[in-house]
């Protein structure tokens, strides 16, 4: 994952003169998802890893609304005012977090009755 940082850093410092804070948001988002993912993996086994994956996934919808402002994004060139929509690759993305957070949902159900299956024999 930090190879993937690095990597992406180089190809967005241009892009982070024209965005403020797109380096921070970054480093931000990237920081707690590789939290989120080590602890799921520490607590592999358990319920609580199911319980870590579908707040990795609640995460990342989240903090891509916040982060790009509902879908609407301001730029300012000089005296340029530049608005970009990306609602639609917002709602993608939130489908997408959607979706891994019903695997996680369903992950759990499953580790569960394996539990009570296997307390029942």
């Amino acid at each position: 994952m930090s190879v993937i940082y690095v990597f992406l850093m180089q190809f967005l410092a241009p892009a982070s003169i024209l965005i403020p804070g797109l380096q921070e948001m970054i480093t931000t988002f990237t920081l707690v998802y590789v939290v989120l993912m080590v602890v799921s993996d520490v607590t592999a086994g358990t319920i609580l890893q199911h319980f870590f994956n579908g707040v990795k996934a609640l995460f990342m919808i989240a903090y891509l609304i916040v982060s790009l402002n509902s879908g609407i994004v301001n730029i300012t060139l000089g005296t340029i005012n530049l608005v970009i929509d990306v609602r639609m690759f917002l709602i993608v993305i939130m489908l997408l977090g959607l979706l891994g957070l019903a695997r996680s949902i369903m992950q759990a159900i499953s580790f569960a009755s394996e539990r009570i299956e296997l307390a029942s024999n």
